[in-house]
């Protein structure tokens, strides 16, 4: 069953329990003021033949019981709609009688005490209801009752009428009731059915679905965090899809690295196991076995190194960035110098707090792949300036830069934007991935850009945040 339905039915049940109850109090307390209204005209009209009775007593106590007699009929001549029914009774029987069809409502009620004034309900075969007044009085040392019967269908009647119209209206309004409660709760419950299709459609695999936010409400509350935990949800999956590619690219980057060595390597040796090499062949052949498992060691420890940094806890200490960026254009120059490259620095003064291994070999890599982008002759530049929270390094060069759609996988591993020339020059792709690694180790960022100021090159940004003393 679904929520606005018993949304409905709850408020169809409340209100028909309220507005019932109510309704039937309402109605029960109408018919006991009709009924305290109709016993006390009864009363009224008993009291003036009581009066009547009195007064001829009181003019003449010996009087017969046919002058008495004479005298109710008169009253009851006089006051027909006072009473339906008057009789008059003696302790021997009945002295006065005004209506025989009604004379068994006024019989059986007993004689009562002298000055007393009973009364009690009497109800027709038919199931007309009466009210019945009696009293007694003595006269001439004889004692009389006095009864009178007051029809109060009307009273019965009204509360019929009452009930129905109530009942009329309580449906017209149980009915208005369940309109109102339905339109409502669909109102009220749109956003969960908006939330529901929109779970349902992230549950299918399409992460872009969103709810539309109309109120500010707890409900559209609800709906903001449902498409912040999407939005988030939606990011999740693609870096998940990402980190699955990149794997993905590893392995395949991986087994090919591992492929041509190893097919040089079994090649070799089948060869030289077979015996038919000359002394020469031989030589060369064990040379290339040589560097081909060279080649096969520095992918080795590559890789070990990048475990390594991932693994190992950072030992950070005070070190002066200036100090390392200047050994490390000392070291350098002589050997570009044979190809043309100038290498210069410019560096900043202070201390911040650094892992001094994991830094070099960082600035290593960058300046490794820096020199490798020119073939012969440009310059690379060394950049280093202090941060409140830390150092920012820059390296640039005037090489061949970097294509814009590989700027977003240099720090992949294996990746190379010209693969030819980076295996040519023994490269594995690895560096940048070591540098992106350390950089985050350092709570910092690297960030590679292509030079916009009219001089081919990229520029690289390392920013270190290890803190200052």
């Amino acid at each position: 069953m679904k929520f606005r339905v018993k949304m409905t039915l709850w408020m169809l049940a409340a209100l028909s329990l309220l507005f019932g109850t109510g309704g039937s109090l309402l109605i029960h307390a109408s018919f006991r003021d009709a009924l305290e209204r109709e016993k006390d005209a009864a009363f009224a009209a008993y009291r003036m033949a009581w009066s009547a009775l009195q007064i001829v007593n009181g003019l003449d106590p010996y009087l017969d019981a046919e002058v008495i007699s004479q005298t109710m009929e008169q009253l009851c001549g006089q006051n027909r709609s006072a009473w339906s029914a008057l009789r008059l009774d003696t302790e021997t029987g009945a002295l006065y009688e005004s209506d025989t069809v009604l004379a068994p409502l006024l019989q059986g009620g007993g004689m009562p005490e002298p000055g007393a004034c009973l009364i009690r309900m009497e109800a027709l075969r038919s199931g007309a209801p009466y009210l019945v007044l009696s009293g007694a009085v003595e006269t001439n040392g004889e004692t009389l009752c006095l009864q009178t019967a007051h029809n109060i269908s009307a009273v019965y009647e009204l509360r019929q009428t009452h009930q129905r119209n109530y009942l009329r209206v309580f449906l017209v309004l149980d009915g208005l009731c369940a309109l109102l409660s339905y339109t409502i709760s669909r109102v009220l419950t749109a956003p969960l059915e908006r939330l529901s299709r929109a779970s349902r459609l992230i549950a299918s695999g399409q992460f872009s679905a969103r709810v539309p936010i109309r109120s500010r409400d707890e409900i559209g509350a609800v709906s903001a965090d449902f498409n912040a935990m999407a939005a988030r949800m939606e990011d999740t999956v693609v870096e998940l899809r990402q980190a699955v590619e990149r794997q993905e690219r590893f392995v395949g980057s991986f087994a090919h690295e591992m492929k041509t060595p190893m097919t040089s390597l079994i090649g070799y040796a089948e060869l030289l196991r077979s015996g038919t090499l000359t002394t020469a062949e031989q030589a060369e052949a064990a040379g290339y076995l040589y560097s081909e498992g060279r080649r096969l060691e520095r992918l080795s420890r590559k890789l070990l190194e990048l475990l390594v940094i991932r693994e190992q806890p950072l030992q950070l200490a005070e070190v002066c960035p200036e100090e390392l960026a200047e050994e490390l254009t000392d070291r350098l120059r002589p050997l570009l110098a044979k190809r043309d490259i100038t290498v210069s620095c410019a560096c900043e003064s202070g201390s911040c707090r650094l892992e001094p291994d994991l830094t070099w070999s960082l600035l290593l890599n960058l300046a490794d792949n820096a020199q490798k982008a020119m073939a012969r002759g440009g310059q690379l530049q060394l950049r280093q300036e202090m941060l409140p929270d830390g150092c920012r390094f820059q390296v640039t060069d005037t090489g061949r830069g970097i294509p814009d759609e590989a700027l977003a996988h240099l720090t992949e591993a294996f990746y190379r934007v010209d693969k030819a020339r980076s295996r040519k020059q023994g490269g594995f792709g690895l560096g940048l991935a070591l540098c992106q690694e350390i950089a985050a180790l350092h709570h910092g960022s690297i960030r590679f850009e292509n030079r916009t100021d009219g001089t081919r090159g990229t520029r690289v940004t390392v920013e270190l945040r290890g803190g200052r003393s």
